[in-house]
Order: structure tokens, then C-alpha cells, then sequence
């Protein structure tokens, strides 16, 4: 096995592919600065991420993997990674378990090359980690483990909470762009979640507590992708007066505008991360997930779980088609912890 150097200079690391992954790998690249203070750290990952790895200020440069998920092309990943050879990367960090994500750095020929074994990727990786799930049990510590010494005691004492930047002269022009104003308290709505709809807690339970919350004199804007559109016009339509911006900007123009509520109610999602890594307070709703796996990284949270027989099933769909797990959790419950937070 190679040992890891003492201080490395430049270290790659090869990042997931899912929003709320990438917000949670934050922690690593955290871990690894404070380890390693000189170090420059890279990111290598999907076209998307480049703007969101820009907000966090322990990046140096984010390379793009001209490669869409699960797509396999090893003579695209091979050109990348001798393409960055000349970079003189000390290690390589790799996240993702599959034997394709190793390839770019072997090609790189980085002299240590980190990860958890996965895939038959010896060979690929020569600092392999084995990973034991069950000490393990948080997505985040998988991740800061991989920056830790190879012998270092797990799981992790200290988990660094994400934090994104917040560009405020961007969020000023959407704030003009869009017409919004924070002379009352805003509580963003975030209904999707881009694994599937066993995540996803009702929509009409969105959309009367989208109605109780403006009764109670707060705003209520509603964000997500352009996948998200149908979701957020079936709450505007429940409760009108709304703020849609679903589909209308960029994910890391969501990252200012979040910054501008003073609480999030969402699913288990890509977005739940962003608010939490902008120092939001996050009520959120787990149904086919599990807080116990992947949590929202910050104190301030209210997580809605009811851990029935059934959960978690990790399932893009209910199995069982009721979705109870989610519709079990009522909007009073909801609306509850959303007037308990102070501002």
C-alpha cells in the first residue's frame, strides 16, 4: 500500500454526481485544508457543479468530467486524466466507488491514489480503503474519512458543516429581477427531490401549509428545477399567493436567494443541503430516507421522520403505494415547528 505524504502539495479530488453529495463532500475538502493548509485542492466533477464548487472557498479549480452519469467511455477519461498530468498532483482522492471514477487519476499517474475499495479497482486505486458501514453509517463520514490518515480512528470525532458563500451583489439583482422583497419573513419551499417521489412529502400538504403560513404574515417562495415546475404550479395553485421561482434561475443563484429566508421547508434533497450549508434553518421530511444516513449537516434542523416497520426503504417509488411514511406526517406537524423557529 502507499502511504500518503505528509503534506501534499496538490490533491484531486473526484467528486459525486448528486447535488446534495456534492454539497456534503464540502466536509472533506474542509477536513483536508485544515490538514494540510498549503495544499490546493481540485475538484474534478459534473458540468453542473462548477458554479456551486466556486462557493466553497476551500476549492481551488473545478475541472469538468465531459462525461454524463453512467456513462462509461474509458478513452475520454483516459485523454482527461493525461491531460492532467502536468498538474504534478500529490494524491488523488476518489468518492465514487465504481471502478470508472479511478480511471482518470491512474491515467494522471498521481502517486497516491485514495478511495475505498469497490469494483475490483485494484491497481487503479493503491491507498485502498475498506469500508465498514456499519461504523461508517453517515454518507458525510464516509467521505471525510477518505482525508483522514489511513490508520485514523472512525467514525470521525468532528464532522466540518458545509458553508456556501453567498454573493450578495448577485443576490441584490435577483431580489430586483424578480421583484422580492424580505419586509416580511420569508419561508422557502423546496418540493422535489430529484431521486424519486417516495422522498417527496405531499404536495397538497405543501400547499396548505403554503396558505397557513402566509395567514401568519410570512412570504412563501417556492424553489426548485425545471422538473420541479409542476410541482410548484400545483402549490401555487392551492395557495396563491406564492412566489414561484422554480425553473426560473440558476442552482447557484438558489444558493442567494435561500440565504434570504429565514427557514426552508423541504424534502430529503439536493436543495435541503444548500440551505443548510447557507446557515438556514431546514424542516425536513424523510420517507423512503433516513436521517440517520444522510442528514442535514447543521444545528439547526427539525427533521419530520416517523421510522415506520417499512423505512427506510430506499426506494425511488413506494413499494407499497401509500406513501405513508410521508403522508403520515400531518401539516399541523409541520406548521408546528415552522412558527417555533425565531427570527
Amino acid at each position: 500500500m502507499i502511504m500518503v505524504s505528509p503534506a501534499p502539495q496538490r490533491i484531486l479530488v473526484v467528486g459525486p454526481s448528486w447535488v446534495g453529495d456534492m454539497v456534503m463532500a464540502q466536509s472533506l475538502f474542509i477536513t483536508l485544508q485544515q490538514r494540510y493548509p498549503a495544499a490546493l485542492i481540485d475538484v474534478i466533477a459534473p458540468k453542473w457543479s462548477g458554479d456551486l464548487l466556486g462557493r466553497m472557498a476551500e476549492v481551488n479549480d473545478y475541472i469538468e468530467m465531459p462525461l454524463a452519469q453512467g456513462q462509461f467511455e474509458p478513452g475520454v477519461r483516459y485523454r482527461l486524466g493525461k491531460s492532467l498530468r502536468a498538474h504534478n498532483y500529490d494524491q488523488a482522492i476518489i468518492i465514487p466507488r465504481s471502478w470508472k471514477s479511478a480511471l482518470v487519476p491512474a491515467a494522471a499517474k498521481i502517486p497516491v491514489r485514495t478511495g475505498y475499495r469497490g469494483e475490483m479497482r485494484y491497481g487503479l486505486l493503491n491507498d485502498v480503503r475498506s469500508l465498514d458501514k456499519s461504523t461508517l453509517s453517515q454518507t458525510v463520514q464516509r467521505y471525510v474519512s477518505l482525508g483522514l490518515p489511513v490508520d485514523a480512528a472512525l467514525p470521525p470525532g468532528v464532522i466540518p458543516q458545509p458553508h456556501l458563500t453567498v454573493d450578495q451583489v448577485n443576490q441584490s439583482a435577483l431580489a430586483e429581477q424578480f421583484s422580492l422583497s424580505t419586509d416580511k419573513p420569508v419561508v422557502g419551499v423546496m418540493p422535489g427531490a430529484e431521486y424519486g417521489p417516495a422522498k417527496c412529502w405531499p404536495i397538497e400538504y405543501y400547499g396548505e401549509l403554503a396558505n397557513r403560513l402566509i395567514t401568519e404574515g410570512y412570504q412563501v417562495w417556492l424553489f426548485g428545477s425545471p422538473k420541479d415546475q409542476p410541482s410548484c404550479a400545483a402549490i401555487a395553485k392551492i395557495a396563491p399567493l406564492v412566489v414561484d421561482l422554480s425553473g426560473k434561475t440558476k442552482l447557484v443563484d438558489v444558493v442567494d436567494l435561500i440565504a434570504l429566508c429565514q427557514l426552508v421547508v423541504c424534502n430529503d434533497s439536493g436543495l435541503m443541503h444548500i440551505a443548510a450549508a447557507t446557515g438556514r434553518h431546514v424542516v425536513a421530511f424523510y420517507g423512503s430516507s433516513t436521517p440517520d444516513y444522510t442528514p442535514p449537516l447543521t444545528a439547526q434542523a427539525d427533521i419530520c421522520y416517523l421510522g415506520l416497520s417499512c423505512s427506510p426503504c430506499f426506494e425511488r417509488e413506494c413499494p407499497r403505494g401509500h406513501l405513508q411514511c410521508l403522508r403520515d406526517i400531518t401539516v399541523d406537524v409541520a406548521f408546528e415547528h415552522c412558527l417555533a423557529v425565531k427570527w
